[in-house]
């Protein structure tokens, strides 16, 4: 083999010996066929320099003689493995395209990402000009996925797969429980400071015991010599008192949306704390704390300032904590100077008990929260006559239209951008009802809001029981938790053979996939790869014509074998 080297040179001894090394083997092979060095140039991307490879291969100089190695028999390839072969030869070029794309954005330095204002415009002309139609082509690929809800699903499977998730799900709610048992007990003070003093305020002298020279079994035995003071003494029956809850981060970050996170509420002192369940590997789990025990008040809304009671924890509230006060916390979620947790569960039989215990009643929901819902209520309303059938295209759309907006990439933008966006998606929604909304959210008065929590006020949401299921969605998909799923796992793991249409042999498997895979890619920023917030996006739009929870359920199910 002739290695040849660029940018490295060789004596012309060394050389010379090489080339006359060469001419015994140039015309006859081992194999009888002559022989020829073929230059392969592997360039890496980007690399400074290449390598230049001579290979001896055997190899005819007449083409007729190739062609005779081929087998005459060997039936044509049929139309089947053709498209295969086309799609495979696409999907690898457009993989190395995208390949090049991210290793040229890692080189760039770190700085803001700016959108040219052509191209900012030519995007909003483009949106105007798709949302001007009142149905399109893509909304009706993306209305296949509601037939699902008319496809039958293996009801004996279901139930199997549930009771097993309810296994699973106790085991997790055991192990916090007793991790949680077992932190707080094992920093509870064992003896107490105060065992030698006498009933008043005479105290008995503190002797050290070496000094002591009473026989032993005339002393006065005590557990400790201590002198540990705490404020209060922690045992098992105080922390017995306790409302369990399942809760998630909202952010659109992949990876940490889909944290398994545990919180406990203690009735003693109001206090809580919340664990986050890891799993280690495939057998390996633990439970690690995620918010420390202590006594929080809220940090955005209403009630900031204010201490966290039992009526704040119900399905669908937000408890707020600053990050800065948790240095343990992850690097992705520090990034952000206020964390929001949502409550998805609460053990209602416990909350009702300790409610009657601690004697508060009612909702505990201020007349400025009520009149704050009512604004978003109506706006809701409103917009969803607007969205009927087109609320994929609008819901994905506009989010990939924020997201073009944030420059800084931390998720604010000002009252202009958002009025712009509305303008836009042709959403028109009243001045004085804006002005209102923008009160309630823009409460720290800074001119700058979260467009996700923007996106909510303005359409809602679908409950936490959904979500459930769509983070199990993805978490399947996700397996290597990135916070991201590339289109081809995607395809791969989308199953199309449920579909009422693939069932009556009106549509194809490949035609139902490739349906939803286009209104996909149409609603993620990047051709190739899948945000949890897109993903999210595309089920939130999905969800708006179906109003009941097991149909949707049953969508995901069928489509992902969740």
């Amino acid at each position: 083999m002739n290695l040849e080297v660029k940018g490295v040179s060789a004596s012309p001894k060394s050389l010379t010996q090489q080339v006359s090394r060469n001419k015994k083997h140039t015309q006859d092979g081992p194999t009888g066929f002559p022989l020829s060095i073929v230059h392969l140039n592997f360039d890496a991307p980007y690399s400074s320099s290449a390598i230049s490879w001579g290979v001896r291969l055997p190899y005819t100089d007449d083409l007729s003689n190739e062609q005779k190695m081929i087998p005459e028999n060997l039936p044509s390839p049929t139309q089947k493995y053709k498209q295969k072969y086309q799609q495979y030869e696409t999907e690898m070029k457009e993989g190395y395209k995208w390949y090049s794309q991210i290793n040229s954005e890692k080189k760039r330095p770190n700085v803001p990402w700016q959108q040219p204002p052509e191209i900012m415009d030519r995007m909003n002309a483009q949106v105007e000009e798709q949302v001007k139609d009142s149905v399109t082509a893509l909304d009706r690929k993306a209305l296949l996925q509601q037939c699902y809800t008319n496809s039958p699903f293996n009801i004996q499977q279901c139930q199997k797969r549930s009771e097993a998730e309810i296994v699973a799900a106790k085991k997790k709610q055991q192990a916090v429980i007793e991790q949680v048992m077992i932190d707080q007990l094992s920093r509870a003070v064992i003896s107490d400071p105060e065992q030698n003093s006498i009933i008043g305020s005479q105290q008995v002298p503190y002797l050290p015991l070496f000094q002591e020279k009473v026989p032993l079994h005339l002393r006065k035995r005590t557990l400790h010599e201590t002198k540990i003071k705490t404020h209060s003494t922690l045992t098992e029956n105080m922390l017995s008192n306790k409302l369990q809850f399942d809760a998630r981060i909202l952010s659109r970050n992949g990876r940490d949306a889909c944290r398994e996170l545990m919180g406990f509420f203690f009735a003693h002192d109001k206090s809580l704390t919340i664990y986050e369940y890891r799993q280690f590997g495939s057998n390996r789990t633990s439970a690690l704390p995620f918010i420390y025990k202590g006594i929080y008040s809220h940090q955005y809304g209403r009630r900031k300032g204010k201490q966290y009671q039992l009526q704040d924890f119900y399905v669908g509230a937000n408890l707020t904590f600053l990050s800065s006060y948790h240095l343990s916390l992850p690097e992705s979620i520090k990034e952000n100077p206020l964390i929001t947790l949502r409550i998805t569960h609460v053990d209602q039989l416990t909350f009702d008990s300790l409610r009657k215990k601690i004697m508060e009643n009612g909702d505990g929901l201020t007349e400025q929260e009520a009149s704050d819902r009512s604004i978003f209520k109506n706006i809701q309303d409103l917009l969803r006559e607007k969205l009927h059938e087109r609320a994929v295209r609008i819901l994905t759309g506009l989010g990939k239209y924020f997201r073009h907006l944030d420059k800084k990439r931390n998720g604010l933008l000002c009252k202009e951008d958002f009025k712009q966006a509305l303008k836009v998606f042709h959403l028109e929604v009243p001045e004085k009802d804006f002005e209102d909304l923008w009160l309630i959210l823009d409460i720290n008065g800074n001119d700058q809001v979260d467009f996700g929590e923007f996106k909510r006020a303005i359409f809602g949401e679908m409950n936490e029981y959904r979500k459930t299921f769509l983070r199990k969605a993805y978490m399947k998909l996700d397996f290597t938790k990135t916070g991201s799923v590339s289109m081809v796992d995607i395809r791969k793991c989308y199953c199309a053979k449920k579909h009422p249409h693939v069932i009556s042999g009106c549509a194809t498997e490949e035609e139902i996939k490739s349906s939803f895979i286009e209104t996909l890619e149409n609603a993620c920023s990047h051709p190739r790869e899948v945000l949890y917030c897109e993903f999210e996006d595309y089920y939130e739009g999905l969800s708006f014509g179906i109003s009941d929870d097991e149909d949707f359920i049953t969508i995901l199910r069928n489509s992902w074998g969740i």
